[in-house]
């Protein structure tokens, strides 16, 4: 864990490349240091139907909600978050440009005694390298 899910309107996919956007993602939890790389997800899904604010067709969003394990400050989780969500700024600079853009991202906290899991990557991502 942790797990970053994006959901995006549809137009969106025309406006940007979103296997950007994930990578930019992706590369902003690696470089944080606080998230162990074989526990890290991220998923996009797009939502075929939305009214977005006004209900403007031309209106957009991207809302992610990261969700991690219990055991981390929040200054940690913030600075992590910071580098997410600029991250993804950089990745959706056109979108934002305009103003028909919503970008979020909220971090949720997990409880361990709530949380099952299974996950043999752990441990092929985690052994040692041999060389």
């Amino acid at each position: 864990m942790p797990h970053l899910a994006m959901d995006y309107s549809a137009g969106l996919e025309h406006r940007c490349d979103m296997t950007a956007v994930a990578t930019a993602a992706h590369g902003a939890m690696v470089a944080a240091g606080i998230f162990p790389v074989a526990g890290i997800r991220v998923r996009l899904h797009k939502a075929d139907h939305a009214i977005i604010a006004d209900g403007l067709a031309e209106n957009d969003f991207l809302a992610m909600t990261l969700s991690v394990g219990a055991g981390r400050s929040t200054e940690a989780l913030k600075a992590a978050g910071d580098l997410i969500f600029a991250a993804v700024q950089t990745a959706l600079a056109e979108p934002l440009a305009t103003p028909h853009f919503a970008l979020s991202l909220e971090i949720r906290i997990i409880d361990p005694e709530l949380s099952w899991k299974d996950t043999p990557i752990h441990a092929r991502v985690s052994a040692p390298k041999k060389d």
